[in-house]
C-alpha cells in the first residue's frame, strides 16, 4: 500500500494548526490509483453477500458508491443532521470538545440486511461507531467497516470492538 501513500498529499496545518491532513484527492484523480483503491476495498467483500454499502459523509460517498457498484450492492449515505430530505434516525457521538451527530433515513436499512460501512479514514472511531449504531438500530447487521486510511495512534479500532475492520493504509 506504499503506492497509495505515495499518491496521498500531506497538507500541514489543515484544517487547523498542528494537524497533518491526508488529502486523498490526489490519489482519486489518478485513474489507476482510484481503480486500485476501489478494487482493494471491494475484493474482500465480493462474495460476502453484502446487501448495502453505507458511506459516511463525505468522502465515504465517493468510495462507498464505487464499492457498492463493484460488489453489486445498494448504497445509502450517512450525513450530518438536516442534510437528508426524508425522516431520519440520529446518533450522537463525542468529540474531543463537545458532541456531533449523524443521520440516516429511517427506511435505508431493512432488518436483516448485511451492511458494509465505508469511509476514507478512521481516526478516533467516533463517526464509524455512530454509523454502526445507526445500522444496528434499524435492524441491519454490520458485516464490516472498510477504510482507505487508518490513523493508528488515535486508536479508533478500540471504539469498534468486535467489528471486522479493513484499512488499506496506516499512518
Amino acid at each position: 500500500m506504499e503506492t497509495f501513500k505515495a499518491k496521498i498529499r500531506n497538507v500541514p496545518d489543515f484544517p487547523k494548526a498542528g494537524i497533518l491532513f491526508y488529502d486523498i484527492t490526489t490519489l482519486l484523480r489518478d485513474p489507476h490509483g482510484f481503480k486500485c483503491v476501489v478494487d482493494s476495498l471491494s475484493l474482500p467483500y465480493e462474495s460476502a453477500g453484502i446487501d448495502l454499502v453505507v458511506g459516511i459523509e463525505s468522502r465515504g460517498f465517493i468510495l462507498g458508491g464505487a464499492v457498492a457498484d463493484r460488489i453489486g450492492a445498494g448504497f445509502s449515505p450517512v450525513r450530518k443532521p438536516g442534510k437528508l430530505p426524508s425522516t431520519t434516525v440520529r446518533e450522537s457521538y463525542a468529540l474531543e470538545y463537545g458532541t456531533d451527530a449523524l443521520e440516516i433515513h429511517d427506511d435505508a436499512v431493512t432488518p436483516g440486511q448485511r451492511i458494509l460501512i465505508v469511509d476514507d479514514l478512521i481516526a478516533t472511531g467516533g463517526t464509524a461507531r455512530a454509523t454502526a449504531a445507526l445500522i444496528k438500530r434499524l435492524g441491519g447487521t454490520v458485516h464490516g467497516l472498510a477504510f482507505l486510511i487508518e490513523l493508528v495512534a488515535l486508536n479508533g479500532r478500540t471504539q469498534l470492538e468486535g467489528e471486522n475492520i479493513l484499512s488499506l493504509v496506516k499512518y
